[in-house]
């Protein structure tokens, strides 16, 4: 009885160039402006940030003992030139995960934004923190300022109230957006965390970068303002989501740092707060300005 042999399956053919891969092997979805460094990475960078950190910090005690500096009650330069390594090991340790992942500086937030949009979120979020952070200060009657700036001895001389200035109203808005917003938040944000039909991972990743960005102000603000600051890092969060550039987010920290170092700690007139915000904006966006007019990859 002749046999007929069973059909033979099809040859395997490669889809054509830029086709999709079949659907049971699409990797998890990516949101367009997520960076492309996984979560895992926000708490490693965190502890490297902080290890750097203390090594820089030890280096710093050691050659301020040298030059006569007490370790306890450093100098002005000696405590400003402290604080802006301490910051930039974060900034080095955000570089080195991205680094890792092909990132691009548009990753961490760095893209231009219409001016609109960014006035109208940094409005926003100002109000939301500043009448919170009122309510709270009224119930708790919470007074005092920051010590970072008397630390760095602004009332001592011309070229501190100079150094200390760039310092709080630049430098620190600059390193500290693009480590929080930057690169935790962007990674934390790609969490994905449903409760009743709902994703709250953004909530989640602004919430738990708000509580880091409170912590990491420990050895500079009082306990007291610890949850006022941690609630400016969730804000900042959620303005760095909403306009998808952390432009108004270096520009809504430097305003609250002007703002905090020309009235509360050097009583200057209005004029005077107003012309150091405007001033450090420009200087910020002079500085950063270029890392968004093309797609520059991190070194």
């Amino acid at each position: 009885m002749p046999s007929v042999p069973p059909p033979s399956a099809p040859p395997s053919q490669s889809p054509p160039p830029g086709a999709p891969p079949p659907a049971d092997l699409d990797p998890p979805s990516r949101r367009p402006d997520e960076p492309p460094w996984p979560v895992w990475t926000a708490p490693a960078a965190v502890a490297l940030g902080f290890g750097l950190g203390i090594v820089v910090s030890v280096f710093v005690g050691i050659a301020a003992k040298a030059s006569g500096s007490s370790v306890t009650n450093p100098s002005p330069a000696v405590a400003l030139i402290g604080d802006f390594l301490f910051d930039l090991a974060f900034v080095a340790a955000a570089l080195y995960f991205a680094s890792r992942s092909r990132a691009r500086f548009s990753d961490f937030g760095f893209r231009r934004v219409r001016l609109g949009v960014a006035v109208g979120g940094v409005l926003l979020a100002a109000i939301s923190y500043y009448v919170l952070t009122s309510i709270y200060g009224s119930v708790f009657r919470l007074h005092g300022s920051d010590k970072l700036p008397s630390e760095l001895g602004v009332s001592k001389s011309t070229a501190a109230l100079v150094g200390a200035t760039v310092f709080v109203c630049v430098i620190a808005p600059i390193a500290e957006e693009f480590f929080f917003r930057g690169f935790v938040f962007g990674a934390l944000r790609q969490m994905r965390i449903t409760i009743a039909g709902h994703e709250i991972g953004i909530w989640v990743a602004a919430t738990l970068t708000g509580i880091l960005f409170g912590l990491a102000h420990t050895g500079s603000a009082s306990s007291q303002f610890l949850i006022p600051l941690g609630f400016l890092g969730f804000v900042l969060c959620v303005l760095r989501w909403r306009t998808g550039s952390l432009y108004p987010c270096m520009a809504l920290h430097s305003i609250n740092n002007s703002l905090a170092l020309g009235i509360s700690q050097l009583h200057w007139s209005a004029p005077d707060v107003l012309a150091l915000i405007f001033g450090s904006v420009l200087v910020i966006t002079a500085i950063t300005g270029p890392f968004a007019r093309r797609q520059l990859a991190v070194p």
